[in-house]
């Protein structure tokens, strides 16, 4: 028997769809003593990991004062306050690993564009 049939988790209705390539702001609640704050973490999306079960989780990458960091966060968790897509990217990969070894420009990831005729219906909903 899987944990998935044991454990029923239901889904963080905190987290909008996303993939990898996009840039996603998490907000994580973090508990130190008795005390609990909310800390950001924005970055780069270069993996999703385990499907869709209770073990689902996310790597999110950012650079930070020239150091790449890298932090995992269970898509699941009732800790994960919010999570904001602020932009979305156009890969070709579904694990982005090689960006591990770019910097700066090369680490770039395209924006992925709306077709034009969605463009054109977003324009006039607004």
């Amino acid at each position: 028997m899987e944990p998935a049939q044991i454990v029923k988790a239901d889904a963080n209705p905190n987290i909008p769809a996303f993939g990898p390539g996009d840039t996603v702001r998490v907000n994580f609640r973090i508990r130190e003593g008795d005390r609990e704050r909310i800390q950001a973490f924005q970055g780069v999306v270069i993996r999703l990991a385990n499907g869709k079960g209770p073990a689902a989780n996310f790597t999110v990458r950012r650079i930070s004062a020239g150091i790449g960091i890298e932090r995992i966060f269970p898509i699941f968790s009732p800790l994960i306050e919010s999570l904001e897509v602020t932009r979305r990217g156009s890969v070709r990969r579904a694990k982005l690993y090689y960006l591990r070894g770019l910097q700066g420009r090369a680490a770039r990831i395209k924006e992925k564009t709306l077709p034009r005729r969605a463009r054109t219906q977003a324009t006039t909903q607004e």
